[in-house]
């Protein structure tokens, strides 16, 4: 059985349409992490530093109190389709870009940013927009 993926490669998710924000906004860190803190944590501690998957499947080890180390959860895990970071709160609350790299690491751009322009201009890169949070 095939493993499935996340990942995208030179490709730029721009925020939602129905995005809340015009600028990029830290989520709250809380007592118990959200997933888009999890998500904006692991992606700004190390930019371009971590895949799509990396993210992914440490946010849920994490949340289910599994090592994100662990290799066979991890398989288990991508065994079945998983939403990808088009559907993170990061894109459709919070007002991040994510570009993720040539080789599917993933870095965060805050929406009013001249890169951020610039990237969704760029045309030798695929783009997609985050997932809207209501139906059009």
């Amino acid at each position: 059985m095939a493993a499935h993926t996340t990942n995208y490669t030179s490709t730029f998710i721009e925020v939602a349409e129905d995005c809340p924000t015009d600028h990029a906004q830290e989520p709250p860190a809380g007592e118990a992490p959200t997933i888009a803190a999890l998500h904006y944590w692991m992606i700004a501690e190390r930019p371009a530093g971590r895949t799509s998957d990396d993210v992914i499947f440490a946010t849920w080890a994490l949340r289910h109190d599994t090592d994100p180390a662990d290799v066979a959860a991890r398989a288990l895990f991508f065994a079945k389709g998983q939403p990808c970071l088009r559907s993170s709160p990061l894109g459709k609350r919070y007002g991040w870009g994510i570009l993720s790299d040539a080789d599917g690491r993933v870095t965060l751009v805050p929406r009013e940013s001249e890169q951020y322009a610039a990237l969704a201009a760029d045309p030798t890169l695929g783009h997609t927009r985050a997932m809207r949070s209501k139906r059009a």
